[in-house]
């Protein structure tokens, strides 16, 4: 089989490769970044989140979890109910804080727009356990707006720290000056 290159349609290229709309991208960003900002800070300043009572929050919210996981069409599947059984139960204060502060930092991140695509996966990341944990409130938009971020990872931070952190770090197939020799 030959090798084709498939040109990406103009508004494709647009979008994930200049940065012509970078205040859609800034817009975006901040909105889901203070999404998360605001969710962490909330948990990160309760005693049941991360102070002396941590674990009691996130206990009661797995027991929730797992209390879907009944009838012919649960909102929790059985891989995941064993999964918080198994390691969200069993650690409620590691898992806790690693909630709490994950926010926040996911949240900073994305503000100040620094390793954006990856501060984005990470969000995605958290949005999906929580719909797997059969909670929906506003994860689907969240999610949504993640996955836009970090389809046009190469300019979403563009204007932010990333601007100056993509030619430091680079990427796995173009190191940065930082790792040029």
């Amino acid at each position: 089989m030959r090798v084709v290159e498939v040109k990406d349609p103009k508004i494709a290229h647009t979008l994930f490769s200049t940065t012509k709309l970078w205040w859609l991208w800034l817009i975006v960003r901040f909105y889901l970044g203070y999404q998360w900002f605001e969710a962490g800070w909330e948990k990160v300043q309760n005693p049941v989140w991360v102070g002396k009572n941590a674990g009691a929050a996130i206990s009661g919210f797995v027991q929730g979890s797992l209390s879907k996981t009944s009838g012919p069409h649960p909102d929790v599947s059985g891989w995941y109910a064993w999964f918080l059984k198994s390691y969200v139960l069993t650690h409620p204060v590691f898992w806790s804080h690693l909630v709490a502060y994950g926010e926040v930092a996911v949240g900073v991140c994305l503000v100040i727009g620094a390793f954006t695509g990856i501060a984005a996966f990470f969000g995605l990341f958290m949005n999906m356990n929580y719909l797997f944990a059969g909670t929906v409130s506003t994860n689907p938009v969240l999610a949504v707006c993640a996955i836009f971020i970090i389809l046009g990872w190469k300019v979403a931070g563009a204007i932010g720290i990333d601007a100056f952190l993509l030619p430091l770090f680079g990427t796995p197939w173009s190191p940065g000056s930082m790792f040029k020799k």
